[in-house]
């Protein structure tokens, strides 16, 4: 979950990390405690953060249990919590999106980091249970809302005026997401770069490796890939094992963090939507040389004649093109 609290500056371009700040997690794996994962594996042990996920899901004589259609696996580790607001830089006075609080496990973590969040929440049970948990505190905003539909800039740049006091803020996102939303969750916040600095998100592990680290001539190097790295800087954090959920899912999770870029920073191009429109074509004919899979948009002596010309083999077929180079070829053809 995330906290919003006093926003602080896009972070510098500079690598080094400011002393204020604390460390980033180390790269690795989280396994479960030996309490929690006797927890998650037959339902009882003395783990705290099991009993209190227990006592959440049974509040107020409602028993709340997790949702296989909304993908809802919720955890029972603080230390993954507390791992995730490391990696997203959370301090006192940012603003938070969370995606999906559940319990309020994450959300907790992020309040006590001193920021102030606002958790959109799907499924009106949880929402209800997050808003019981935490009672009236200024520093928690639940919005029952599918994300996908949800209108971040209404919500967010009001709060981010309000807190800017004359230099331009931004909101982090952090968010132990359900699995069956990451692409479209990534897809919709990675562009807002006028609005999020930082994005944080527990995925399926499988998922998180292949958004921070496809490579050209592989089966996972795909069109999500090109747009990942478009918008923003990827980076596996760690792997957190399946021991740690409840329901315990049939893979692990993975933790990966975007550096959210602005506007200025975006490669080159007349239009992204043009250029992302080749880029997908591209990827329809994966097998195909480009020279067949853009020919409606372009002659193939076209493609080939820019290929040649930004130093590429006319033979050549997406899964060997880099980012870069899909930029060059889009500027190129644009002058045809």
């Amino acid at each position: 979950m995330l906290a919003l609290t006093s926003l602080s500056p896009r972070p510098s371009p500079s690598p080094a990390t400011p002393p204020h700040r604390r460390p980033p997690p180390p790269r690795g794996r989280i396994r479960p405690t030996s309490a929690v994962a006797t927890a998650a594996s037959d339902g009882g042990g003395a783990g705290d953060d099991y009993h209190s996920t227990i006592r959440s899901l049974n509040s107020h004589g409602r028993r709340h249990v997790p949702r296989k259609s909304l993908g809802q696996n919720y955890m029972l580790n603080a230390r993954v919590n507390e791992e995730l607001v490391a990696a997203a830089g959370v301090e006192v006075g940012d603003v938070v999106l969370e995606i999906g609080p559940g319990t309020g496990s994450l959300t907790a973590a992020l309040l006590a980091a001193g920021a102030t969040v606002v958790a959109v929440e799907k499924d009106k049970h949880m929402a209800t249970l997050v808003r019981d948990r935490f009672g009236s505190t200024e520093q928690l905003k639940v919005i029952e809302e599918d994300i996908t539909k949800f209108h971040v800039h209404s919500h967010f740049l009001p709060i981010l005026d309000e807190k800017s006091r004359g230099t331009k803020k931004y909101a982090k996102v952090v968010a132990n997401l359900p699995f069956n939303v990451s692409t479209e969750v990534v897809k919709q916040i990675l562009p807002m770069g006028d609005v999020f600095s930082v994005m944080v998100l527990m995925l399926q592990d499988e998922a998180a490796l292949r958004l921070a680290n496809a490579s050209i001539q592989t089966p996972e190097y795909r069109p999500i890939n090109v747009f990942v790295n478009f918008y923003s800087e990827p980076e596996y954090k760690f792997k957190v094992e399946r021991a740690n959920f409840f329901p315990q899912p049939t893979v692990d999770g993975g933790v990966i963090r975007f550096k959210i870029k602005d506007a200025g920073e975006y490669p080159p191009v007349s239009s992204n939507k043009s250029f992302f429109s080749m880029v997908n074509s591209a990827f329809n004919g994966k097998r195909k040389m480009l020279r067949k899979s853009l020919q409606h948009l372009y002659s193939s002596v076209e493609i080939e004649a820019a290929l040649t010309n930004i130093g590429l083999p006319p033979t050549a077929r997406p899964s060997e093109l880099m980012m870069d180079d899909f930029v060059r070829l889009h500027n190129h053809l644009g002058k045809v």
